[in-house]
Parts: C-alpha cells; structure tokens; sequence
C-alpha cells in the first residue's frame, strides 16, 4: 500500500482530520515537467505573443480588405456612372418584343408630356418592356441629373440617372449585377488569403518566438529542476546555465548569469551544511558510542551499592538516583548512536520477520509496563512477513505501544493490529487518548519533540527520539508512517512491502 498525500492511510477515519506522514510519498513534487520542443502551454508568454502577433496581423488584414472592397466597389461604381451617362446620351432604338430573358444589363424610360413612350430593359441580345411596378419606381427618381443606386423590382440594383430633356423626361439605368459580383469575389478573394496571411505569421511567430526564448525556457527548466532536487539531505549537484542563456548582452542572459551564480552560493552552503551535518553525525556516533562502557560501569556501581542494606537512608536514595538516571542516559545514548548509524546509510539486516508475532510479543511486554491499560491485538492466523532487521522493527513496535502507554491516561483503550494490504503489510496502534496537539503534529516525527509537560503522563522520562526511530527505521526499510489525531482517536500506521513469497 501506498500513503498518498493529501489522503488519508487506509483504515483512517475521513472525518477530516488532521494527519501527517513521513517520509512524503514519491519525494518532493515534480516541477521539472515544461512543454517539449515545439510546443508552447496556454498561457504561457511564448503562446501569448503568438496569439497577439496573430491578432495584430488579422487586424491589420481585415482593415485592408476593408479598404480595398471599399475603393474597389467605387472605382466600379464610377466605371458605372460613365456608362449611365453614355447610356443617356445614346438611347435604344430597337422596340420592345414579348419575350424577357433571365438578365437585362440596362433600363431606359422616356416620358413625353407625362405620358410614357418607351419603357425598356434590354441588352446585347434581348429586351423587354418594363411592367407598371417597375415604372413606378423609376418614376420616382428625383431628375436632377444625378447618378443614384435604385432598386427595380424583378430586376435587382440598378444604377439609374433621372433628367429633364427637350423631348421630355429621361430615366437610365445600367445593371450592378457585374459590381456586385465582382465585390463578392474580391471578399472571398481577401478572406482567403487573410486567413493564409494569419495561418503564416502563427507559424513564422512561433519559429522566430520559440528560438529568441529558447535562452529564457532553459533557464526556467533548471529552475524547475533544481526546485525538483531533494536539498535537505546529502550532497547536491545543481546544474548551471550555458549558451546563449548566459550571453550579457541580452536581458535574459544577464538574468542567466545571476541565477548561475545564486546557484554557487547556494551550493557552497548546502556543501557546507552536509559537512558540518556529516562532522555532527561522526561526533554523535562516536560519543555514544565511547559513552556506553562508561554509563555501563556507572550502572554496575549503583547496582552494587545499592545492595549494601545498611546505607543511610540518604545515601540509598542517592544511590537509587544516580541507577535510574544512569539507566535512562544509557537508553538516550542507545536512541542517538541508532539514530546515527541510520543516518550514515549502514545497511539494513534483511530477513524475513513475522509482524504479527513481533506485535504479539511487543504487546505482552507493553501489557507488563502499563497494567492500568486495556490492551487489544488483532493478528490473523497466517504469517505477514516483511524483509528487515527483527530488532529494528521490534524497537519500532516498541516505540509506538510505549508512546500510547506514557502519553495516555490509566484506563485508556490501546488496540494494536497488523494486516495485509495489496503488496504490503500494515500497522497500527490507535488509542482514545486525549490525542497529540495540532501544532505538535506537524513535528511529530522530528527529533527531540516532545509532548506538553501539562498532558504527558510519562514517570520514565521522555528523551523525544521515540518517533524519530520509528520514521527512521521505517524509512530504510522501504516503508511510510502517518499519524492522525483527535480528541478521543489517535491512530499511527507503518506500511512495509511485504517480503517476497
């Protein structure tokens, strides 16, 4: 089983509330992820001045095929005008007959003492007499002589001039089919061809954006890696700029130059730290270490001392301190020289153990230590074995039923369990404490925390390592550890890979 973050282990209540787990699973979070070449993410400022240069570009096309359908229909429209006024100084000869083809490219009305004596539209290669409706409207042209855009009923929009002769009044009028067919083609024309104008400053955008930030996106990758590296422990190597992304006399180089050498300090420090970090580690191992013969033979004399029964009475008391005492640095020492060799990396003995007979044996002995609570185990009947060190797993079992005991009051209900999940093997040891600090929990699995004073329940004395053994040896086991708490609900869980069959 895997603890994901944000949720819940399996078993925990999702009553909302607040839990923690260490180590975090999957490490820290991956921001190293970045657009592969030739791509470019929404929002992004590459994507945003190609989608602008695109805007400007449609922009700027659309005012031109504005302009010039504009320019192009008067230009055509005065063409018109010229043949209107020819066709006014030339009118037909030719009579009307009784067929009407599908297009007439020029009407003409001659009314003589308002009467009309020709009413006709015509071309090359036919003509036809104009109805009622259609005179009517062509009537209704101011004769001043004028060029006009009329529409003539069955007919469509015809340019017509209307004016007063010798011989009566003088309507004429040529077709706009032909400019209106000629402006359509020439929007369709410029719609076409904006739109490859568009579809081609994209492409050319992207290209020429692309590479002239190519320098800026190399420098937020390694950002995003570096944010990526695990920095709290070990040595890290950062990696560094080169190329163009360093070049000063770009904005973005000098940008690069200052990252690079923030990253020089900043690894300068880390190198620092891990040195410092490995000479505290050495010198903690190695004063535990040369502190337990010492600490041993304080024991022995307490012990020896204090079978002397005629002591004074003040003496004896002395004597009982200097052994409890003596006995708790000597577990201190055991907890810090365990803490050190975990952090140096040693190896992990791994063999298989049975959880659910360590859990049963480390319950047995909890039971003993605190008679004044109520202790549970569920343990199936087959073996859940995990690869690992039978001691270092027992003092993790150790631990948690000993946090629960000290950290709780007489009569407290304690229940340990341990279950197969998916490919791995759970524990859990819940109680209905009081429960652990919201403030506390967050550090919980840190080293020295300990407990309010106020709410601990502890006549052995707490050193605040107990938890941090645990996280540790449960990290170099494989595994995770979380603790989720309330008022009345406290439940840690350690999942391990199971051992292979």
């Amino acid at each position: 089983m895997s603890l994901a973050a944000g949720a819940p282990p399996p078993g925990m209540p999702a009553n909302g509330a607040h839990w923690v787990q260490w180590p975090s699973p999957g490490g820290p979070p991956d921001l190293s992820m970045r657009p592969p070449d030739g791509a470019t993410w929404r929002g992004s400022l590459a994507s945003a001045l190609i989608r602008r240069v695109a805007l400007m570009v449609a922009i700027t096309a659309i005012v031109l095929d504005i302009a010039a359908v504009v320019v192009a229909r008067q230009v055509w429209l005065n063409g018109l005008d010229s043949d209107v006024q020819a066709a006014s100084r030339n009118p037909p000869a030719v009579a009307p007959s009784s067929q009407s083809g599908p297009y007439t490219s020029e009407v003409y009305l001659q009314v003589v003492r308002n009467t009309v004596v020709q009413a006709v539209a015509y071309s090359r290669d036919q003509i036809a007499a104009l109805n009622q409706e259609q005179i009517n409207g062509l009537l209704s042209v101011r004769p001043d002589g004028r060029v006009r855009s009329v529409y003539v009923a069955d007919l469509g929009s015809y340019r017509v001039m209307s004016q007063v002769t010798p011989a009566g009044q003088r309507v004429v009028g040529v077709s706009m089919r032909s400019v209106q067919a000629a402006v359509g083609s020439l929007i369709i024309l410029e719609f076409i061809l904006t739109v490859t104008a568009v579809i081609a400053a994209a492409v050319i955008a992207s290209a020429v954006v692309r590479r002239t930030l190519r320098p800026l996106t190399s420098l937020a990758g390694t950002a995003s890696r570096v944010a990526a590296m695990r920095l709290d422990q070990g040595e890290v190597q950062l990696g560094r700029l080169s190329g163009p992304a360093t070049d000063p006399s770009s904005e973005v180089g000098r940008v690069g130059l200052a990252f690079n050498h923030m990253l020089d300090n900043v690894e300068d420090a880390l190198v620092a730290r891990h040195r410092s970090e490995a000479k505290v580690r050495a010198f903690v191992a190695d004063a535990s270490h040369e502190l337990r013969n010492p600490l041993a033979a304080i024991r022995g004399y307490a012990e020896l001392m204090s079978r002397d029964h005629d002591l004074p009475e003040q003496t004896a008391v002395a004597v009982n301190r200097i052994d409890v005492e003596s006995r708790r640095m000597s577990k201190l020492v055991e907890e810090m020289l365990m803490l050190a060799r975990l952090d140096e990396g040693t190896p992990v003995t791994s063999r298989p153990v049975d959880m659910g007979e360590l859990l049963v044996n480390a319950v047995s002995d909890a039971s003993v230590a605190g008679p004044d609570h109520h202790w549970k185990f569920d343990v199936p009947d087959e073996p859940l074995a995990v690869m690992g060190d039978e001691n270092q797993l027992h003092e993790v079992v150790a631990n948690l039923l000993g946090n629960a005991r000290k950290h709780t009051p007489v009569g407290t209900h304690i229940m340990a369990s341990v279950k197969h999940v998916g490919p791995q093997v759970v524990l859990s040891v819940a109680d209905d404490g009081p429960g652990v600090p919201e403030e506390l929990q967050r550090h919980i699995f840190e080293r020295f925390v300990r407990a309010d004073q106020a709410r601990t329940h502890d006549d052995e004395g707490s050193t605040g390592l107990g938890l941090s053994i645990v996280a540790a040896v449960v990290e170099a086991h494989g595994g995770t550890v979380a603790c989720e708490s309330v008022p009345g609900a406290t439940k840690f869980t350690v999942s391990l890979p199971e051992a292979p069959a």
